[in-house]
């Protein structure tokens, strides 16, 4: 019985990954920061799959929440055997529209968090040879479109640059980058979403399970969609300034609302 510590596991990409997870016999720790969620999320998996899941309330904005997660993945008498980082957010507005501090805060939860835990988790599994990391980026990483753009990006060049070093190690690092996902992160941000296309909006379900295999096939960066693979390949031939253009005004249509 191996051991998975998902972080922002209570909705969307995170609660999927939790299900699969369980649904394969895995134990979990599961990281949110509301714990009345926590633990009815915990019960439900237990009672559903027979799995032990273990609660831990942190809020990765801080350095106390970072910290209680790292010291959890560097148990070394419970190690976890998969970290997923996926605990993130939006800001609603263009840059200079979003406050500092919740700048900020974003880069504090998408960048330091996840340099912090994936070094302290792969330094525990490093020690025994195994384990793997995914790191949910998301396409906005490949695209110049404002803050959560550029955090995503430094998250898959950092995977990427990680997942090279630690090579032979047994030590497999992942960057998940997924498109518009049918998840609460959207209303949370008070984005509106009706002007997203249908065809453009992924099954969270079915997203993990292409990215856990992925993480099987020792792929360091999981686009899992033809949708968005087909994207992908667009953006890397386009030129930079139309590619700008073309994001500011995506980013205005289906964007916040």
């Amino acid at each position: 019985m191996t051991t998975a510590l998902i972080t922002g596991s209570t909705a969307g990409i995170g609660a999927a990954f939790a299900r699969r997870l369980a649904a394969d016999g895995h134990d979990l720790v599961l990281v949110a920061r509301n714990t009345a969620r926590l633990h009815e999320q915990a019960t439900e998996l237990h009672d559903r799959h027979g799995i032990e899941a273990e609660v831990l309330t942190a809020d990765l904005s801080g350095d106390k929440g970072i910290e209680t997660v790292a010291a959890r993945l560097g148990d070394r008498k419970n190690p976890v055997d998969l970290l997923v980082n996926n605990a993130g957010f939006g800001n609603k507005g263009r840059y200079l529209e979003v406050s500092m501090a919740d700048e900020l805060t974003m880069l504090k939860v998408h960048c330091e968090a996840v340099l912090r835990l994936t070094s302290a988790a792969a330094e525990a599994m490093r020690e025994r040879g195994r384990g793997g990391v995914v790191n949910v980026a998301s396409v906005a990483a490949f695209v110049p479109r404002g803050t959560y753009g550029a955090s995503k990006a430094w998250v898959v060049q950092f995977t990427q640059g990680a997942a090279r070093d630690l090579a032979g190690s047994g030590v497999r690092l992942m960057a998940l980058c997924p498109g518009f996902v049918r998840t609460e992160f959207h209303q949370r941000a008070g984005m509106g979403t009706d002007n997203i296309p249908g065809w453009m909006w992924l099954d969270a379900d079915k997203l993990v399970a292409a990215a856990l295999a992925d993480l099987a096939r020792g792929k360091s960066l999981s686009v899992p969609d033809p949708r968005y693979k087909a994207l992908m390949g667009l953006v890397k031939v386009a030129p930079r300034g139309l590619l700008g253009g073309v994001s500011a005004r995506t980013g205005r249509k289906y964007g916040p609302q």
